[in-house]
């Protein structure tokens, strides 16, 4: 029993729930395009995340047919086991939007101080209006910047109730959704352009001064691409914090990969190079 109770506890960790959504609606639609349709992306997600089930529950879900995805055996068993749930499930939101309007109290919301100007603050007039009797408190750590080492980021998740984070994260008990992509670009000052010249389409850094990300952040987006382009340049400093590296380009001291949505409305500073080029991050919520 105690070797089951283990085992069922590590496919629960190495399960993304949201793919049940996904597994859900193929079951329901029959076809991937349709499933698509319904959850509003493209096929290939839907594809990835049943093949992501699959994978976490070391089973085959759907027989492939030219007619569409039909459930096999072990796929016919997990909709019996989650039926219900959902059922309760949409019975239990039902309940808790009926009791909406009496929710109060505090929660502490987790973020980078980049996301809490970005993202938080601009929402927080709506929020507001939604939900008048709850107040945040928006903890500004810099172990929920990017994408750093996973236990910075477990002490920083044990003082908050919520948290955004620039990437999926790897270890820990906890419920995780994507809520979007966070684009990147280089920035610089037009003083800096002027001294060592723009970037080029080629993503070539030699002659140019960079801040670095920290070593301790995992090699995605941004983060590999600086680390292969850096080669070439000088780096003079490096920094998780993304208030850091904007604060060493408006000294004219470096280029800096900074998010576009921040980056894009300052004034001051010019950028040198985008998404395209040096890629971007995903935003996550973390329970």
């Amino acid at each position: 029993m105690l070797h089951m109770c283990r085992y069922s506890i590590a496919i629960m960790k190495k399960l993304d729930w949201d793919d049940l959504r996904f597994f859900l609606a193929v079951a329901a639609a029959g076809s991937l395009s349709a499933a698509a349709r319904e959850l509003g992306v493209n096929t290939t997600t839907v594809l990835r995340r049943i093949a992501s089930l699959e994978e976490a529950l070391q089973a085959r879900l759907f027989e492939r047919l030219r007619s569409g995805y039909a459930l096999t055996q072990e796929g016919t068993r997990l909709m019996e086991t989650l039926e219900p749930v959902d059922q309760r499930l949409t019975s239990l939101s039902r309940d808790f939007q009926a009791g909406a309007t009496s929710l109060q109290g505090t929660v502490r919301l987790g973020a980078s101080d980049i996301i809490a100007s970005g993202f938080i603050a601009p929402a927080l007039g709506r929020f507001r209006t939604e939900k008048p009797d709850i107040a945040l408190d928006i903890v500004t750590d810099p172990s929920l910047t990017g994408p750093g080492a996973a236990p910075r980021v477990l002490n920083a998740l044990r003082d908050v109730d919520l948290a955004l984070r620039l990437a999926r994260p790897t270890q820990g008990d906890m419920l995780v959704r994507k809520l979007g992509d966070v684009a990147y670009g280089l920035y610089a000052t037009p003083s800096y352009i002027e001294r060592f010249g723009t970037v080029p389409i080629s993503g070539d850094l030699s002659g140019h001064q960079i801040v670095g990300f920290s070593p301790d952040d995992r090699p995605l987006g941004p983060v590999w691409w600086l680390s292969r382009a850096e080669r070439n340049a000088r780096v003079v400093m490096r920094s998780s914090n993304a208030a850091v590296r904007l604060g060493t380009v408006l000294a004219d001291e470096a280029l800096a990969a900074l998010p576009c949505f921040e980056a894009d409305q300052l004034a001051g500073i010019e950028r040198v190079a985008g998404p395209e080029l040096i890629g971007g991050l995903e935003l996550w919520l973390l329970t």
